[in-house]
């Protein structure tokens, strides 16, 4: 399957949370194809830090402002947009407890008013979810078919029901207005422009590691996450906008790792002789995690390219330059 470019020289992208880490990523691949992106960030989790770059870059915009609130009117917004891509939302556990109604805001009003903005513009809407909507799966690994098994009242549910919300209100678009949409069902992922603070498990790792700290591990160490180096995600998440697919399509990796085997990596490669210390597992963690990738490869040709091993280190010498 081959998926044709669809979108690149003379088109117009907005970003939401564009100085994220993701879709500070997106921003730059988007702008190597030739497009002009307008990225809108409230700075909340994303930095000026990870657009820093593009500061002399002509066809590149930064807006600050809050989508929950529509988006400003601005002369870099007026003009028609001719795809859209929803990725702001605070992303980490830790931000589930400190950002909670944030969270359920973007993913709500936020989501809704990019929506009408799309069906105003004719634009491809591309909705950023999450493997979160399979919550603590019974299902392994999980297809797009598979509904979930979340708790809609625990403390991960603020992110959870707000991407599952965000997935309805694009479907209830699409069959309505007949909008051009896409979802992403996003698998852990980790790479360069990581926040150290972040509270996921490899930039927490990674910056103990260095500072030969233990590593932190909750619960067993047992759990499993399927790691993604954000290069493959981009690459799948730009060949699902440019095909005429509507989703949900899975995007992530099969290199199913435990967090303690993770831990002893991260060791590895830094050199560290840190040690792992178990801590109170957290609540409605999930037990396991990796994605049925058969419709990503059948339908899009995806296929990721870099190991845990290389995109590891990749990620470690981000942290220490």
């Amino acid at each position: 399957m081959v998926v044709q470019q669809r979108f690149g020289e003379g088109h117009r992208i907005l970003i939401s949370g564009g100085a994220g880490f993701v879709p500070s990523h997106l921003v730059d691949a988007l702008l190597a194809r030739g497009c002009s992106v307008v990225a809108v960030d409230n700075f909340v989790t994303g930095s000026r830090d990870n657009v820093a770059h593009l500061a002399d870059e002509p066809r590149f915009t930064l807006i600050e402002a809050d989508i929950v609130d529509g988006l400003p009117a601005r002369p870099e917004l007026a003009e028609r947009f001719d795809a859209i891509l929803h990725m702001a939302s605070p992303a980490s556990p830790t931000d589930f407890a400190k950002l909670p109604l944030e969270i359920l805001k973007v993913g709500s009003a936020g989501t809704l008013a990019l929506l009408d903005r799309a069906v105003a513009d004719s634009a491809r809407f591309l909705m950023a979810s999450t493997s979160e909507a399979y919550g603590d799966p019974a299902v392994h690994p999980q297809p797009e078919t598979y509904w979930g098994n979340v708790n809609p009242i625990g403390v991960r549910a603020v992110y959870d029901e707000s991407k599952r919300f965000s997935e309805a209100a694009t479907m209830a678009y699409h069959r309505f207005h007949g909008l051009d949409t896409a979802i992403v069902r996003i698998f852990n992922t980790y790479g360069p422009r990581m926040r150290p603070d972040d509270g996921r498990a490899i930039p927490t790792f990674i910056s103990q590691a260095l500072r030969g700290a233990s590593l932190t591990v909750h619960g067993t160490g047992m759990q499993t996450r399927s790691i993604t180096y954000v290069d493959d995600l981009v690459r799948g998440i730009l060949l699902l906008l440019d095909s005429t697919e509507t989703g949900p399509i899975n995007c992530g990796t099969e290199h199913e790792l435990t967090m303690l085997e993770l831990c002893e990596l991260i060791v590895k490669l830094t050199g560290s002789v840190s040690q792992v210390q178990l801590l109170e597992r957290t609540a409605d963690d999930p037990e396991k995690r990796r994605p049925d990738l058969t419709l990503a490869r059948t339908l899009l040709g995806y296929e990721p390219e870099v190991g845990p091993e290389e995109g590891l280190r990749r990620t470690i010498e981000f942290f220490t330059t």
